[in-house]
């Protein structure tokens, strides 16, 4: 009650001042025309004095005498035409300030019951902090998520490729400890969009690997398991980025969904931070820090960061323009324009060469984008380039297994 109090009093004493004003600017003083009036009438009795003490004679003071009537007239005119023009009436001056003072404290209400929290209770930082708190502990199961996002809508899958995925699947339910087979289906599940199906297999991956599960497997696995929700951090997808993140702090694609899910469940203020960090740290190019740039503008404002950082990238990449389209775009042009930075990535690294990393990561996106003679191609060639890096191997090695295609 007081806040609408404290709206009603501004929106009033704004009405007020704009009354003053109008109503003010209905007297304006003597007209010009009123002062000309007295100045001729005081000539008329000059004129009538001159003629009695012999100065003027009667011709001239006829003459004379005509002339200033001649000009009281126009001023009279001009003075009546000043007070027809000052405006409407006093009436209707009262009633428009009545509309204007009604007009702006009903607009004021209705702005604020459309934009703001009505009944909204004042929240201090340490509650707000502690609610964020209390929802990410009591937060939906991925069950419960899954059940509550909509349809993955399946991908057209041609025949030959529909064929190979019932094979695998059926000779991965055969042979429930091949790991090989496994990190097949999980990843070709998840190309065609079975999520749910993709993330199983991943979890067996994670089982079948024991302690040697890298930082990378539980990344996948959250990431699956977040996109069979619909987008939502479910807090089994935080204990999957969790474990990614304790073999691998620096693990990008860990790190983003960390900051999703910080987002999710009223920390804007970590997730912003951490996003930030993960954009400074991270390659211009990498597929999480194009995710980030798309969301961060929005972010800050939710963080309350009115001087954020310019954070544009170093190496070419999306305009701003592109970034803010993405925001808005479907699921199939966001992976229209997901390929769209692969095959520039890709021509990069043909024409001017590139990292081990850069290499992993055009492999490894291959592999997610279902190209996998593309990924053979480009795994060889890296291969090739790196061949007396055992590092580097290792990496190509690791992003081939990723995408599908180890040896």
């Amino acid at each position: 009650m007081t806040f609408w109090i404290l709206i009603f009093f501004i929106a009033a004493v704004v009405s007020g001042f704009l009354g003053f004003v109008l109503l003010r600017g209905r007297s304006q003083g003597e007209p010009a025309a009123a002062y000309d009036l007295r100045v001729y009438r005081e000539q008329l009795a000059c004129v009538d004095r001159d003629l009695a003490r012999g100065v003027i004679g009667d011709e001239d003071a006829e003459r004379v005498r005509t002339e200033i009537s001649r000009r009281i007239l126009a001023a009279d005119a001009q003075m009546q035409g000043e007070h027809s023009g000052t405006g409407p009436s006093r009436a209707v001056t009262v009633i428009t300030l009545v509309s204007v003072g009604a007009f702006l404290i009903a607009g004021a209400m209705l702005m604020y019951r459309q934009m703001g929290a009505v009944g909204f209770p004042d929240m201090p930082l340490a509650e707000r902090i502690a609610l964020a708190t209390e929802f990410h502990a009591n937060r939906p199961s991925q069950t419960a998520a899954e059940a509550a996002a909509p349809p993955a809508q399946p991908s057209a899958l041609t025949e030959e490729y529909q064929t190979l995925l019932t094979q695998l699947r059926d000779a991965v339910g055969q042979r429930r400890d091949d790991l090989q087979g496994h990190i097949l289906l999980a990843q070709h599940e998840t190309n065609v969009g079975n999520f749910k199906a993709g993330y199983e297999a991943q979890t067996r991956v994670i089982e079948l690997s024991g302690d040697a599960a890298s930082a990378q497997n539980y990344a996948d696995l959250a990431e699956m398991m977040i996109l069979a929700a619909g987008g939502y951090v479910s807090p089994e997808a935080e204990q999957a980025l969790a474990q990614a993140l304790e073999r691998n702090p620096d693990l990008g694609p860990a790190r983003y969904y960390m900051g999703q899910m910080l987002a999710q469940t009223g920390r804007p203020d970590l997730a912003y931070r951490l996003w930030v960090d993960i954009v400074r740290t991270s390659p211009a190019d990498a597929p999480w820090v194009q995710a980030i740039r798309a969301q961060l503008d929005e972010l800050a404002f939710r963080a309350g960061v009115f001087n954020a950082p310019n954070l544009s990238p170093s190496a070419p990449g999306p305009t701003q323009a592109d970034v803010e389209a993405a925001a808005e775009m479907t699921p199939e042009e966001r992976q229209e324009m997901i390929r769209g930075m692969v095959n520039n990535l890709s021509d990069r690294l043909a024409t001017e060469g590139g990292s081990p990393q850069d290499w992993a990561r055009l492999i490894a996106a291959l592999g997610v984008l279902g190209e996998a003679g593309r990924a053979i191609a480009i795994r060889d060639e890296a291969e090739t380039v790196f061949a007396d890096d055992p590092e580097a191997l290792r990496l190509i090695e690791e992003a081939a297994l990723r995408a599908g295609i180890a040896k």
